[in-house]
């Protein structure tokens, strides 16, 4: 039975506080369990302005209605309102979703300055933001974590290396076609990547057509290859208003006989030794501005 491992991504204050509460509503009705990455520091999203002049992204803001979505106010966090610290005012939705039998991981310490800065820093840089994202997640899980997915998809080499170095036993960084272990600067590294397979909602609607109402066919049709698949969900969109939209697709999944779980389960029906070894790098898929960590080519 082919199986659809859900990865949440949760990258603010509001997507903590109400997306992660409405997603276990609508997990535990369907009887399906994910994983919920958590952003852990501060929450800068109003910084994420200043890519007003990448190729794409007014565009990108345009098709997802991103205020309705996001909220004004968390617009404004790290710009003309002080980024409010997640970790420390959202700690008991994230250990709730522990609580109600999901996996759990590391998303990022500053979602922002992660995803707009890491491919341009070195190690020191790196490591000091794994490490407070690491140290956090401790202080509310009582356990250290084990999987780790970058913040939009952004990583660098030393980040591949330290999520070995630093205990991370499965990652999910970035976009791909299936599982693999990565190899960084000659080394095949043994944390396994399970990446990202099919686009995600804020991708497709206002593309082709695609719209709230009949986006969740398209992925179906997308997801119904007979191939194993890895989707990403954001606690602000499909925790909010697009929850129907996730409803939808979880009927379906179960309608047509697919298997949705967490990473871990997912990877646990894998051999895991025996996965392909793939160089990363970067690159470009369609419906995200910018560039984003990728699978390469087989080593």
């Amino acid at each position: 039975m082919p199986t659809i491992a859900l990865k949440i991504d949760v990258d603010t204050l509001r997507g903590t506080h109400e997306g992660v509460p409405a997603l276990l509503r609508l997990l535990d009705r369907h009887q399906r369990r994910a994983t919920f990455l958590f952003s852990l520091g501060p929450d800068h999203t109003g910084r994420a302005l200043k890519r007003v002049f990448r190729p794409g992204f007014l565009a990108k803001v345009q098709r997802t209605s991103v205020t309705s979505h996001y909220g004004l106010k968390t617009l404004l966090y790290g710009t003309l309102l002080p980024g409010p610290d997640i970790g420390k005012r959202a700690a008991a939705p994230m250990r709730n979703t522990q609580l109600a039998g999901h996996e759990t991981g590391v998303h990022t310490w500053d979602h922002i300055l992660w995803q707009d800065s890491v491919v341009r820093k070195d190690a020191d840089w790196t490591r000091r933001q794994l490490q407070l994202a690491i140290d956090r997640y401790g202080e509310i899980f009582g356990a250290p974590p084990r999987v780790h997915g970058a913040a939009g998809w952004q990583m660098n080499d030393a980040a591949y290396l330290l999520e070995q170095e630093l205990g991370f036993t499965l990652a999910s960084d970035g976009r791909g076609t299936h599982p693999f272990l990565p190899v960084v600067q000659g080394r095949t590294l043994s944390v396994p990547q399970l990446p990202t397979t099919l686009p995600t909602l804020d991708e497709l609607i206002g593309v082709d057509g695609l719209s709230a109402d009949n986006v969740a066919d398209h992925l179906l049709r997308l997801s119904c290859d007979g191939r194993d698949h890895v989707y990403t969900l954001h606690a602000e969109l499909e925790g909010g208003q697009l929850a129907p939209v996730f409803d939808r697709l979880l009927q379906g999944w179960k309608a047509v006989g697919l298997h949705c779980t967490t990473l871990r389960d997912y990877a646990d029906t894998l051999d895991l030794s025996a996965l392909p070894r793939h160089r990363v790098g970067l690159g470009s898929i369609a419906g995200r501005s910018g560039t984003l960590a990728l699978q390469g080519a087989a080593a």
